[in-house]
């Protein structure tokens, strides 16, 4: 099972919005997936409520903060077939929760929006994270997400520094766009909507498929070349 950690310690990063487009886009490529949400709000988890019977199966799993007369350890259930599982940290992570979030990671996809408040709360949180000693002693793998860019900013300069000095990965930027949310509220993601609905929202997101999957160098293929999405098709 390989394990995926969306976390940015900064709320409104758009870590719902990631994890959910991930599963569906693992599941509709028949890998067993799950999500586990962390979050109170369970947000990914009203989504996956929302999703028709004929779309890709995803598991869902509540690991949120314990409530009375709720026990969390059978909430927390993954089935023993899944091969993807992504979990949707809440916003303000820390301590023994983030402790055991990054106990079961393999991976970390943190998205950042492109306020410079935003940019320097993840700078800080990323190092926090390296601090840790998880991400060495685990060898954990770890990039970044601009998400919710505006074609007006396209470049997070002072982000990339930061990402160049500690040798971390801009895996993707993913323009603000109203598909997302037209998606999720249809329990969709935006690989199985109409053909035509999302293919630069389609393209903008491969590349952090690809770095989940390990796929990544495989994509080095020719210009011109075309892969199949859902219902997409895209150049």
């Amino acid at each position: 099972m390989n394990t995926t950690l969306v976390i940015n310690r900064k709320g409104g990063a758009g870590k719902t919005t990631i994890t959910i487009n991930l599963a569906s886009y693992l599941a509709a490529s028949n890998l067993v997936t799950t999500i586990m949400d962390y979050d109170p709000q369970g947000s990914s988890l009203h989504w996956l409520k929302s999703r028709a019977s004929h779309l890709p199966r995803i598991h869902g799993s509540n690991a949120a903060p314990e409530k009375f007369g709720h026990l969390r350890s059978f909430g927390m259930y993954v089935p023993r077939d899944t091969q993807q599982l992504i979990i949707d940290a809440p916003g303000g992570a820390s301590g023994v929760l983030l402790q055991e979030m990054l106990c079961r990671a393999d991976c970390i996809v943190i998205p950042v929006t492109p306020s410079s408040i935003d940019i320097h709360a993840t700078a800080h949180f990323i190092k926090d994270l390296l601090l840790s000693g998880l991400i060495r002693t685990r060898n954990i793998r770890m990039a970044v997400v601009a998400n919710r860019v505006r074609r007006s900013m396209p470049v997070y300069q002072p982000l990339e520094r930061f990402l160049n000095a500690l040798n971390l990965n801009l895996i993707a930027r993913v323009l603000d766009s109203d598909v997302f949310l037209k998606a999720a509220e249809t329990g969709m993601g935006i690989f199985e909507m109409g053909a035509g609905f999302s293919v630069a929202e389609c393209r903008q997101f491969m590349p952090i498929a690809d770095w989940v999957t390990g796929q990544a160098a495989k994509r080095s293929a020719p210009p011109g070349n075309v892969y199949h999405f859902g219902q997409n098709r895209i150049a």
